[in-house]
């Protein structure tokens, strides 16, 4: 099934951040989706997800309704300068 709204594109995006971090213990994972949606998404993209997630309800993962809930209670299991790589400057990316 293919998404066809902004919203249904952020519910995907984000439960597919939330696959990447279920190899993680919970708290690590919720810590990572948060820190990530933070580092990487425009406020508005997380505005939009945050006002559309009680509708999305299950078909938003979890993890990530407690990452956009909760204040992260562990680091985040990504290396800081992976984090926030436009803090860190050149060769801050962890791809290659």
């Amino acid at each position: 099934m293919s998404a066809t709204t902004i919203n249904d594109r952020l519910v995907r995006m984000a439960n597919q951040i939330a696959l990447f971090f279920r190899s993680y213990p919970e708290e690590e994972a919720v810590s990572g989706i948060h820190k990530h949606i933070v580092a990487f998404w425009t406020p508005k993209m997380r505005r939009d997800l945050e006002g559309y997630a009680e509708e999305a309800g299950e078909r938003l993962d979890a993890l990530v309704h407690r990452a956009l809930h909760e204040d992260p209670a562990v680091e985040s299991p990504v290396r800081p300068a992976t984090r926030n790589p436009q803090l860190v400057g050149e060769g801050a990316s962890d791809a290659g």
